[in-house]
């Protein structure tokens, strides 16, 4: 597996977000983890790129035991965080932006390369790279967001609710594109609150409900089972 979590306690000082969480992402899949607000989906997106430090369980990455280091040791080891509400830098310019993406050393080397698939990927943002990042709509700034991500070469592309405010003609798109991400070589784990469509672009998928996994399977299996489809989609 190239990312594994097991056994992971996260908190806020002594008020615990999530218990026993386990997952798996492995190389090629998109994994996503679905559940209410306040389930703890965005803690446990956080943790497991080095945002926040877990007092129990593991982060593994490839093997290697990732919970005690720094939250950059996580970029360089090729784990990229997409964050919930997109935490571009307004006043800078696209392309500023996404150079932002590629100053670990091995990243940076690649800077043209990686410019080209990210203008592949999202030929507006070439259109706009001499504009300031607040200008753009919210679907270009989720673009953006993702192009940055990719700047840094990653093995893994962690997305944090990527469709939150996006107007639902563009979430069509913003799902495409994460399919893509996927397809050009990286996995891809996903947190969101629109089930369906998390669902549709999965390979496996977890439910987290008041901090803990309560279900998880294929997206066929979980669509079956009647708490899913009451909970979730109104059936």
């Amino acid at each position: 597996m190239l990312l594994e979590v097991r056994d992971l306690h996260v908190g806020y000082g002594d008020a615990t977000a999530i218990w026993d969480v386990s997952l798996q992402v492995g190389a090629g899949e998109i994994v996503s983890v679905i559940g209410p607000n306040g389930a703890g989906k965005t803690t446990l997106i956080n943790a497991t790129a080095g945002l926040l430090r877990c007092s129990h369980g593991t982060i593994s990455f490839d093997g290697q035991d990732m919970a005690q280091l720094r939250a950059h040791e996580f970029c360089a080891h090729g784990i990229a965080l997409v964050p919930e509400g997109r935490r571009l830098f307004a006043r800078m310019s696209v392309e500023e932006n996404l150079e932002v993406g590629c100053y670990i050393p091995g990243a940076r080397s690649f800077r043209s390369a990686s410019l080209e698939r990210v203008y592949g990927l999202f030929p507006v943002l070439r259109d706009k790279h001499r504009q300031p990042a607040g200008e753009l709509s919210g679907g270009q700034q989720q673009m953006l967001a993702i192009g940055r991500a990719i700047m840094a070469r990653p093995r893994i592309v962690l997305l944090d609710e990527p469709s939150l405010g996006l107007a639902p003609t563009i979430v069509d798109d913003m799902f495409a594109i994460i399919r893509r991400v996927r397809d050009e070589g990286a996995a891809v784990l996903l947190v969101e609150q629109n089930v369906v469509k998390a669902l549709d672009v999965a390979d496996r998928a977890y439910v987290l409900e008041q901090g803990r996994i309560v279900s998880t399977g294929v997206p066929e299996t979980l669509l079956s089972e009647p708490h899913i489809r009451e909970a979730y989609l109104g059936v």
